[in-house]
């Protein structure tokens, strides 16, 4: 497994899929603050848990200039029913098949993405990698950080 990307690096372009079922790079995740959040499966309770917390502080994301994405290697349907069930107010990209995932070192054991968050500055840099998430406090804790940069 790759190890994962440091800050101050730039994040690679890597292809993701929208809920919609289109082409989603990450090299355009530029001219803001943005959260790229990995999670294991949609509507397990730890992945509701803080989608749901990201949900709650979208207003202060929105005002911070902070974008969030949320990525899992389920399908986009299952993640426009997942966003439907939850009245999530952010993107959920699709990693199926994990590559996304595994070039940044975030695939796991099972074949699912580890729960690993990264804080890209406006020019895609990576300000800050969160290795170790506690879904229930996540979210506040890069609205912070993110605020501070």
């Amino acid at each position: 497994m790759p190890d994962l990307p440091q800050q101050g690096e730039i994040l690679p372009d890597l292809e993701l899929t929208t809920e919609s079922g289109e082409r989603f790079g990450t090299g355009g995740l530029t001219g803001q603050k943005t959260v790229l959040y990995f999670y294991p499966k949609d509507d397990t309770p730890g992945c509701t848990k803080e989608a749901c917390a990201f949900r709650d502080r979208m207003d202060d994301y929105a005002k911070a200039g902070v974008q969030v994405y949320g990525v899992s290697l389920d399908s986009p349907e299952s993640h426009r029913e997942f966003r439907e069930k939850y009245g999530l107010n952010f993107p959920l990209l699709s990693d199926e098949g994990g590559r996304a995932s595994d070039t940044l070192g975030v695939l796991g054991d099972r074949g699912t993405a580890r729960r690993v968050t990264f804080l890209l500055d406006p020019e895609a840099r990576i300000s800050k990698v969160y290795p170790e998430v506690t879904p229930d406090t996540h979210a506040e804790q890069i609205l912070e950080d993110a605020a501070s940069m």
